[in-house]
C-alpha cells in the first residue's frame, strides 16, 4: 500500500536524533512521500535542508499564523522571495489562529489575504492552518473562487465540512480521528473518502494509542486504519483513494 503523509514537520528539532530513522520506519510502512509545512524564517533552511538529504521529503513556503507578530511583513518578503526564486509543492502552512493570541488578528488576516494571491498568481495549492477560526478562514476561502487547498487538522463540524467540501478544499484528517469525543467520527462517515488527505502534523497530535507523545509519520498508517474502520471499508480503498487526492490536489 502507498500513504502520502501530506503534513509533517520531520524537519523540526523533535527528529534531530532520529530523523533518518523516522523516515525509513514510514517508508517501511508504505508512507511514499512526506509532505512538509513552513512555519517561518527560523526553520527555512532546516527545512530545505531535510528536502535536500531526503528525496521523499517535499517542501511547502509561508508563513504560519502564529509567527505573524510585528514584524510579519519581512516574514512574507523572504517567503515570497523563495516562492519566486524555486518550486515548492504548496504555500503553506497559512491562515489564521486565534486560540493563543488575538492581538495580531488584523495581521493575521492580512498576511493570509496575501499568501492566497501568491498562491494564486503561482498556481499553488494551500495548506490552510485555522485554529479557533474555522469559520473565518472558510469566509476567506469562499472570495476566491479559483483557490484549491486542504484544511489541516480538520477537527470542525460536519456543517463546516461541508462547506469546505463545497469550495473544492480538501479535509486534512489525522491523529485527531482517533480521540475520544472528538467528533470526526461523523465528519468522516458524513464526508467520505473523496474530499479527505491523510496526515500526522509530527511531531503534534499523535494518534491512540501514542498519544501524549512524539508524533512520526509512520502513524499515518494509523489514521488510515481509523477512517477504514469508521466507513467500514478497506485500509488498502483509504490508502488507493486518499494517496491518489494528495497527488491531484499537490500535482505530484
Amino acid at each position: 500500500m502507498n500513504y502520502i503523509d501530506t503534513h509533517t514537520h520531520i524537519y523540526l528539532s523533535e527528529f534531530d536524533e532520529d530523523r533518518a530513522a523516522c523516515i525509513a520506519r514510514a517508508t517501511a510502512a508504505g508512507i511514499s512521500h512526506f509532505y512538509m509545512p513552513a512555519v517561518d524564517a527560523s526553520t527555512h533552511q532546516k527545512m530545505l535542508e531535510t528536502e535536500s538529504s531526503f528525496p521523499s521529503c517535499l517542501a511547502m513556503m509561508g508563513v504560519h499564523p502564529c509567527s505573524v507578530k510585528m514584524d510579519f511583513e519581512k516574514e512574507l518578503q523572504v517567503a515570497e522571495t523563495y516562492l519566486r526564486e524555486r518550486k515548492f509543492i504548496a504555500v503553506g502552512e497559512i491562515g489564521l489562529d486565534f486560540y493563543w493570541d488575538k492581538t495580531f488578528m488584523r495581521e493575521q488576516y492580512h498576511a493570509f489575504h496575501y499568501q492566497i494571491k501568491l498562491a494564486l498568481e503561482l498556481d499553488y495549492p494551500i495548506v490552510i492552518h485555522s485554529r479557533n477560526a474555522t469559520d473565518e478562514c472558510i469566509e476567506v476561502v469562499q472570495q476566491y473562487p479559483a483557490l484549491r487547498g486542504v484544511f489541516h487538522c480538520f477537527s470542525g463540524s460536519i456543517d463546516q465540512a461541508k462547506k469546505i467540501i463545497a469550495t473544492g478544499f480538501y479535509l486534512g484528517i489525522g491523529g485527531v480521528a482517533t480521540f475520544k469525543n472528538a467528533g470526526l467520527d461523523k465528519v468522516v462517515a458524513g464526508t467520505g473518502l473523496k474530499n479527505i488527505v491523510l496526515e500526522t502534523d509530527a511531531p503534534y497530535l499523535a494518534p491512540v494509542p501514542h498519544r501524549g507523545k512524539r508524533n512520526e509519520p509512520v502513524y499515518t498508517v494509523l489514521v488510515a486504519e481509523k477512517i477504514a474502520a469508521l466507513l467500514q471499508i478497506s485500509v488498502e480503498e483509504v490508502a488507493l483513494t486518499t494517496t491518489a487526492n494528495a497527488k491531484n490536489l499537490f500535482s505530484q
